[in-house]
């Protein structure tokens, strides 16, 4: 009997380490936080979540158009729009198939081609002329919930900036970041004033995220209270667990 007591106990303690291991790993966030209650939720102990494993560079196709840049170089830079077959018709080369080919790709071969015969060291970017915009999602508490470019929110504290900043109730430790990976959902619960002094790495975010701001009830009943304080006194101590939530 007390045997089967003490392997019971050690089991319990060995999930409760893992559980919270998870948890601040993951967000530095505030005790007693509870998180991933559901039946079909698993905290998991990662450091941070995973990067996607998806995310597909823009490939040129048919029909498309293109900006070829060279420094230094008006002539050699310009739109060239991608015939049926998949290619481009450029100065000084002629037709060059860019098809299936990514802008970086299409670029370097550009530039191996100018390279010693045209320019010495040719500088070469090439760029969609009406790229597809991959967005992240963000809503809660922040000044302008929406959709916002993936592009410009390369991290949390970005993201949350180009959203407006927080919004008044914004829940400093209850900011959550979901992720899909192969097929699996994650999601990363931050403490975003531990982030912005320096205590936590400031998480990448990626295209398709969702990033969720938590709302303090705390901060609302304060300022519902602090309506009445002047009809009650001049001066009034407050004591409320809840404050700082």
């Amino acid at each position: 009997m007390a045997t089967n007591l003490k392997d019971g106990m050690i089991k319990l303690l060995k999930l409760v380490v893992v559980i919270l291991g998870g948890s601040l790993a993951l967000s530095g966030c505030a005790k007693d936080r509870a998180v991933g209650l559901a039946s079909t939720v698993e905290v998991a102990a990662l450091s941070e979540l995973p990067a996607p494993n998806n995310i597909q560079p823009v490939i040129i196709g048919p029909k498309e158009s293109i900006e070829v840049i060279v420094a230094g170089s008006d002539l050699l830079s310009g739109s060239f729009l991608v015939d049926a077959e998949g290619y481009i018709g450029y100065p000084l080369i002629g037709d060059l198939y860019v098809a299936e080919k990514t802008a970086r790709q299409t670029a370097r071969m550009i530039a191996n081609r100018l390279r010693g015969e045209f320019l010495v060291d040719p500088q070469v970017r090439v760029r969609p002329s009406n790229p597809i915009v991959q967005n992240i999602s963000i809503g809660g508490q922040v000044a302008s919930p929406g959709t916002y470019p993936a592009g410009t929110s390369q991290t949390l504290i970005r993201a949350l900036n180009n959203a407006g900043g927080l919004a008044d109730y914004a829940k400093l430790d209850d900011v959550l970041v979901m992720r899909t990976v192969g097929g699996q959902r994650y999601i990363g619960v931050y403490n975003i004033e531990a982030i912005q002094r320096g205590n936590y790495a400031d998480p990448v975010i990626y295209p398709n995220d969702i990033v969720t701001v938590g709302d303090s009830p705390g901060r609302r009943n304060l300022e519902n209270i602090l309506q009445f304080i002047p009809l009650l006194s001049t001066s009034v101590i407050l004591f409320d667990r809840v404050i700082g939530n």
